[in-house]
């Protein structure tokens, strides 16, 4: 069975995105082994300067990089990423079962993420043009990555 990790900064504050999240969390069950690992955000004053940033997202990665699974293909989460249909994430989460059975999906911040953790992932993925609040988008991948895991096993549940 494939092991699934997100790797994430900060919790989710609001108990619909909570309740959300655990069910999709709970349905992934059914494909793989999941995990969730939850990094405390670094604190930034009210109005950051660039080099404030700079530095937080570094301390955010050497955190992050003490998660990833060691033969994991990590998928980093950012706005630069490749834009994929729901079939094509279907399609490479089953390159990856192949290859290595292991996947890390890692979400920043709401600064993103630093560039050496963009440059240690094996892919760069954006699930849009449009800007989610990072608490949301964990949502959103969830089920993403729920959606794919269907395509795969050729369920009813992607139309």
């Amino acid at each position: 069975m494939m092991n699934v990790k997100f790797i994430t900064l900060g919790t989710l504050k609001e108990a619909y995105l909570r309740e959300a999240a655990a069910e999709y969390e709970k349905r992934l069950g059914a494909f793989c082994r999941f995990e969730t690992v939850q990094l405390k955000e670094e604190r930034l004053s009210d109005n950051p300067s660039d080099s404030e940033i700079r530095n937080a997202l570094t301390r955010e990665s050497e955190k992050i990089f003490a998660q990833i699974p060691t033969r994991a293909f990590c998928v980093a989460m950012c706005v630069e990423g490749k834009q994929v249909s729901s079939e094509e994430l279907a399609q490479k989460i089953g390159e990856v079962a192949n290859l290595t059975g292991d996947i890390c999906f890692i979400i920043g911040s709401s600064f993103g993420l630093a560039d050496s953790v963009k440059q240690r992932a094996d892919m760069r993925l954006s699930v849009s043009k449009l800007t989610f609040p990072h608490q949301l988008m964990r949502v959103i991948l969830l089920e993403a990555v729920y959606r794919a895991f269907n395509i795969k096993k050729g369920t009813k549940y992607h139309k």
